[in-house]
């Protein structure tokens, strides 16, 4: 008891130290945006729904989301780390929306689709990190 007690508390701190690391190699914009949420079923995607424009695969339970093309040129690039106000974690940028919709992300909610009507739409404030010059190369 002792030994997975202290093993868990040295988990936490370095899973902590991780992120500090990791949100220091960034530099973080804050922008506005319109959210929605989508589900990989084909009805919402195409005929392949697990797998994104960039070719990653969709799995229920990632932190995934997509961008319009506008954000894209803005920073928001594949893999691109991004914090959404009101949910937890970091998400990142795996997938790429129609032409047709600016500033605007679509969240990943795997198949749960009662949970990606209840988020609807919704203005958000997110923050996209880039990395910093330093850490680039």
């Amino acid at each position: 008891m002792f030994l997975r007690f202290y093993g868990l508390v040295f988990c936490v701190l370095f899973l902590s130290s991780c992120k500090d690391d990791f949100e220091k190699k960034y530099t973080w914009h804050t922008i506005k945006v319109t959210a929605t949420a989508y589900n990989s079923l084909k009805s919402q995607t195409d005929s392949n729904p697990h797998i994104t424009a960039y070719g990653d695969s969709l799995k229920p339970g990632m932190k995934y989301i997509a961008v319009s093309n506008d954000l894209i040129k803005k920073g928001l690039r594949h893999n691109t780390p991004v914090k959404i106000n009101g949910l937890e974690g970091i998400y990142l940028v795996k997938d790429r929306m129609h032409s047709r919709w600016q500033n605007r992300i679509d969240i990943y909610m795997g198949i749960d689709v009662k949970a990606a009507r209840e988020w609807g739409r919704k203005k958000v404030t997110i923050e996209y990190g880039m990395l910093k010059k330093s850490d680039s190369l």
